[in-house]
């Protein structure tokens, strides 16, 4: 991976860590889309407990938002979406249909992830789209914001 991928990698888990900090009363997990060109097309954290929605995960979110505004109806091509943690088995089977190209995310997440650590459901030979995969980017900074959450929501 080239210099400035990585740097660009790196500003947009940032983003999706802000974005992750607005989660109210949800896990704070943030997600980004950017296009080819690095336009960030949308943002989004968990709304889960907000809209009462068990599908309004912070990568679905966002995905349904750039999806909106990227111009190629529901097709993502091209476009990197970035969150703070490995995505779920529902999070991972959306980005693979929405065509994104790449998926990069913070922590991994061995309870529950689907691109590498439980299940690997982007990159497997049966699907007809495989998104490059990068894991563990600013890992330490997305599982302190894990950490501080599930600390005060255990007290």
């Amino acid at each position: 991976m080239t210099h400035s991928r990585l740097t660009r990698d790196t500003e947009l888990v940032r983003v999706a860590l802000q974005e992750a900090v607005e989660a109210d009363r949800d896990v704070p997990i943030g997600a980004v889309v950017a296009d080819e060109r690095g336009r960030i097309l949308a943002k989004a954290h968990n709304q889960r407990e907000e809209l009462g929605d068990p599908t309004a995960h912070a990568e679905i979110l966002a995905l349904r938002r750039a999806a909106a505004v990227h111009g190629d109806g529901w097709r993502l091509t091209g476009c990197t979406l970035a969150v703070t943690v490995e995505p779920c088995t529902m999070c991972a089977g959306a980005l693979v249909l929405a065509r994104v190209a790449r998926v990069v995310f913070g922590v991994w997440e061995p309870r529950t992830g689907a691109v590498g650590s439980l299940w690997d459901v982007v990159r497997d030979q049966r699907n007809n789209h495989r998104p490059e995969v990068v894991g563990g980017v600013l890992a330490e900074e997305c599982a302190a914001v894990l950490e501080d959450f599930f600390t005060q929501h255990r007290e």
